[in-house]
């Protein structure tokens, strides 16, 4: 006489896997949503960042899905590529972008997929290709956005002739001691993020050639007009001071890449 099989438990089973998924789907759900509205709430730019979107005689500004500040009178062959901090609102750069441009340069700030250079760190193609008049493209970034165009260069060492590093450093498998383009790091001295420390250790990833500059008593927020960051560090000296100093750092690579120096 053949024995029954006893079932009774694979529906109660199911039901708990089945319960168990629901609730493991619905967490992931509020995780992922958590985690877009934290990447759309960026630190917002300030009023001199926003009156740095208007156009002006010397240089034209368009916005859409990157800010485009071109000089309005000049030929230009050399542009320079800037990635934005991590859910740092990308107008926030625009006072740098803009003064740059008034020298004769393209300058290019993409706006990043949730605020997170990360989620585009290939940005810089879609802008190389959009400018096959531009011969001379420099890349750079302030903090993980800094990062993520040295991982860019990594990538397409031949596309780039500079990088300019703001309160930043390469991911440690983007070794680019062996680039043989220009090489700019700025930081600050009392910067709470991108510390000294960290900015000494990184040196290892880069080329012998590299110039650093060390804005004493700059911190990390006053690489862009958005207001005080967290983990931060109160800076010594004033924001546009910090500002005229990256200015003034960046023109003579500029320059360089350019054929002007």
């Amino acid at each position: 006489m053949k024995a029954k099989s006893n079932n009774k438990g694979k529906p109660r089973e199911t039901t708990l896997l089945r319960n168990s998924l629901i609730v493991l789907s619905a967490i992931l759900l509020v995780l992922a949503v958590g985690f877009i509205l934290w990447g759309e709430t960026p630190a917002s730019p300030m009023p001199e960042a926003l009156n740095a979107l208007e156009s002006d005689d010397q240089v034209r500004v368009d916005t859409g899905a990157y800010l485009t500040f071109s000089p309005v009178d000049q030929h230009y062959s050399t542009g320079f590529i800037f990635y934005p901090g991590g859910r740092v609102d990308y107008r926030s750069y625009a006072p740098m972008a803009h003064a740059l441009a008034t020298e004769g340069y393209l300058v290019i700030i993409p706006r990043m997929p949730l605020n997170l250079a990360v989620f585009g760190i290939n940005k810089a193609e879609q802008v190389i290709n959009a400018y096959p008049q531009v011969t001379h493209w420099v890349i750079g970034g302030h903090s993980l956005g800094g990062s993520m165009a040295a991982h860019y260069l990594y990538q397409h060492p031949d596309q780039i002739e500079g990088l300019v590093l703001l309160a930043s450093y390469p991911a440690s498998k983007d070794d680019l001691t062996r680039y043989a383009g220009k090489v700019l790091s700025i930081s600050g001295s009392l910067d709470g993020l991108a510390t000294p420390e960290k900015i000494d250790s990184s040196k290892l990833l880069l080329p012998v050639s590299t110039q650093y500059l060390v804005i004493q008593g700059g911190n990390h927020a006053f690489f862009g007009w958005y207001g005080d960051q967290s983990g931060d560090n109160p800076a010594t000296i004033t924001r546009k001071v910090q500002q005229l100093t990256v200015l003034l750092a960046i023109l003579p690579i500029m320059q360089s890449v350019s054929g002007n120096e």
